[in-house]
This record gives structure tokens, sequence and C-alpha cells, in this order.
């Protein structure tokens, strides 16, 4: 008997719950019987035993580094990286999301979004100011800021303009990397905002906050002070060591939750204003242009969203049998609730299962067992929150906001399996 005939003799006995159509199984489907997982494995023959000893095990290895490195056999696993030609520094490098896997993205391989380059600043030289509508203005330098309560979280961080090829009438050639890369998760340890503003004192009049970068296109923001006293930080540590350079070294304004340019990097000063400054970077781009004509400002929230990271685009399958359906589903309103996935273009659905940690502003993990039949097949994700919010389709969407709309698109996004294993981006 075939494995693929063993996993469907499993569903037909009722040991292996199918919950959508196409073949998809029960989120639990793994830990009900290793049956159904030897059914799509492929296991080695005895003739393919490894020999008494490895050729590796039979010299001495390299010794300890200083920094280390990866092994060799995983140099493929990289960003790719865009440089327009219109604006020097500028550019993006995208994380590789189809060859990663939990919910903590590599510091080396956390997307990057310049409108300037990268500067190379001078920790001890640094400064940050806090000024404006504060009683008592403030400079800190690293050490001092060091010297002040730390404290560290797992979150995400998203570029507005994330999967913005969804936006184009027809499908967009592309992978998980190429169409949702602007996305990363890490754990970012600095401190609170609430607390070095609570030591300035900030008078009655003070609603917003201005945020200046210090790199030479000086990106400046306003932030809301409800959002400052929340949750902001400043952040100096990422996945436990000081902030790489191309994602704000040596401080950076972190924003949980909210779009990815508001989160400042290169952070040299903070005014407290009583409103909105309405600088270049809030005007001119990153607003949200409506189907009258008229532009939406400081749409500051991500939505809810899901991306399927395997299999995924550019990606082949192997042949038919059992697969996990894996990827990354966040909000920026708090928790995940629950993710559904579809095998057949959205018209059924099976509840995936969430991989713990679930936290609140992070990226969370899903999985869905798939027997996949070696037929044509269109296969998606939907994502709810905490809040009752629903991941929306790409029709709904675009037909809400119209085609100009150029940021914030987290709609349910489609790949197509070919019935030559072949995995591409698809509109269903």
């Amino acid at each position: 008997m075939s494995k693929t005939d063993k996993s469907k003799d499993l569903i037909e006995s009722g040991q292996v719950e199918e919950v959508a159509a196409n073949g998809l199984l029960h989120r639990r489907a793994f830990l009900k019987t290793g049956a159904i997982v030897a059914s799509g494995t492929t296991i080695l023959s005895a003739t393919a035993a490894p020999p008494e000893v490895d050729i590796w095990s039979t010299t001495a290895g390299r010794p300890p580094e200083a920094y280390g490195n990866r092994s060799e056999f995983e140099s493929d696993v990289i960003r790719d990286a865009f440089t327009p030609t219109i604006s020097v520094g500028a550019g993006a490098s995208r994380t590789p999301h189809g060859s990663l896997e939990g919910i903590i993205t590599p510091s080396a391989l956390h997307f990057e979004r310049h409108h300037n380059g990268i500067p190379n600043i001078d920790p001890d030289q640094h400064r940050l100011l806090i000024h404006g509508l504060v009683d008592q203005p403030l400079v800190f330098d690293l050490e001092s800021l060091s010297r002040y309560p730390l404290v560290s979280r797992i979150q995400f961080l998203e570029c507005s303009g994330n999967s913005r090829s969804l936006d184009a009438d027809q499908p967009v050639a592309g992978s998980a990397q190429t169409i949702h890369g602007l996305l990363s998760c890490s754990e970012w340890t600095g401190v609170p905002l609430s607390i070095l503003l609570d030591e300035a004192g900030i008078q009655t009049e003070g609603k917003w906050i201005l945020a200046e970068g210090a790199d030479s296109s000086l990106m400046t923001r306003s932030v809301p002070m409800s959002k400052v006293m929340d949750d902001a930080i400043i952040a100096l540590y990422q996945n436990g060591e000081r902030l790489r350079p191309g994602n704000g070294y040596p401080m950076r304004l972190f924003l949980p939750g909210w779009e990815g340019n508001a989160s400042v990097k290169w952070l040299r000063r903070i005014k407290v204003t009583e409103g909105p400054t309405m600088t270049r970077d809030e005007t001119s781009k990153y607003t949200d242009l409506q189907p009258d004509g008229t532009a939406q400002i400081f749409s500051f929230q991500m939505g809810v969203k899901s991306i399927i990271t395997s299999p995924s685009g550019e990606q082949s399958m192997r042949g038919p049998g059992l697969y996990q359906i894996s990827g990354l589903a966040w909000t920026g309103a708090g928790r995940i609730s629950r993710v559904e996935v579809s095998a057949d273009g959205g018209r059924t659905w099976g509840e995936a299962e969430l991989t713990e940690p679930a936290l609140p502003k992070a990226l969370t993990r899903f999985r869905m067992p798939w027997r996949w039949n070696g037929g044509p097949a269109l296969i998606q994700s939907r994502a709810y929150d905490e809040t009752g919010a629903v991941q929306p389709t790409r029709t709904s969407l675009l037909s809400e906001r119209g085609k100009q709309y150029n940021y914030h698109n987290h709609a349910i996004q489609t790949w197509q399996v070919s019935s030559t294993r072949e995995v591409s981006n698809a509109y269903a």
C-alpha cells in the first residue's frame, strides 16, 4: 500500500478528521497518530544509514569564534536588497520568511527600510534631546539611558508599504520574501518613553510629540501622547545585543503594533507639542488616499493579517502526500485569536493550530496538516484578532479603499499550487 493510500485510509476510518475540502486535516492530526506522519514522510532505507564514522568526525573542528557565524550550508538564506537610483542610500531589504521558522527574526535578517542610507553614529557622541512643552528639557547619552529600568518585549515591526504588490491588477510573481518581507519580529529591550517624559514634566498643552532621527534625511514623525505613554520605548537592544546600525543604532523609537516608519530610527530628538507637526514624512507620503481624492492621515495601527510561508511562492512541492501548511499572523490591536486555512481558494476553511507563545503585537506561528493529492490547489490563510477584527479578502479591501490606496494592504493572499508542483502568487 502506498503512503498516500495509508493516509487516505486513516481519514476514511475516522482516525483523522478532514475539516475542509481539498485535503485539509484537523489541526491536531499530527498529535492523534504517528501513522499519518509516517504515511506522508520519506523514510530512508537501511542501506542509506550513515557510515560507522562520518568524514567530519575524523578530524578536529575549528575553534570557537569571537562572534559566531552560521553554517556555510545555510549561506543562501539571505535578505534581498533593493536600492533605487533616485536617492543615494535609500532602499530596503526583506526578510526571507519562506526559509525561517518560529516567530523571532534573526537580527541579521530583520528587514530594513532607509530614506538616505545608514548613518555611522559614534555612540559616545550621540545625544537624545527631550524639549518643547516640558518643565525641564533633558539630554541623554547612551550611558545615562542604560541606568533606567529596562523592559523587554517580543513584538513585530512592519513597514506600511509591505505587501503593496497585491494592489497590482495582475498577480506579481514573487515569494513570501519579495511580497511580504518588510515584516520582522524581535525581542526589543529599552526604556519606556513615559518614564523619561514624566521626568521632564509634560505641560498641560502637550498632547503630541515630534520624533526626529539622525540620518541625513532627518526622518520626522508626529505621535499622539496617548500612544507614547502607553507602550512606546526607546529601544537600545534587539534580540539581546545592541541594535544593528540598519535598525537604528544606538537608539530608536519603538511603537508596538504601529506602522514601521513611525518608530523613528537613530533617534536624536523628541519635542513635546500641542498637536501634530505635519512634517514632510507624514504629509507627502505615509498617507492613505481615499476614493474621493482625500487622504487619510495618521493611520498608524497595522491591521489584522496573516501569510502562509510554507508552501509559498517560488517553492516546489515534493509530490503528493502529507504536508504542514505553516505561516505567520499578527495584528496591531493585540493578540491573534484564530487563524483559518483554505485549500480551495476560500470556499471552505479549517481552523489552524496556533503555536505558543501567542503574544500581543507579536508574530504568531500557525500550522495546518494538509494531504495534497497532487492536483491544483489555492491555499490561503485568514486571521482573526481579539477585538473581533477579521482579515479581509483582497477584493473587499480594494473595493472599500480604491486602487490608489498605497499602504496598509492586509488582505488575504493566495498561493497557487500547480499540478507541476510549483507554487506561485495568484488571485482567487
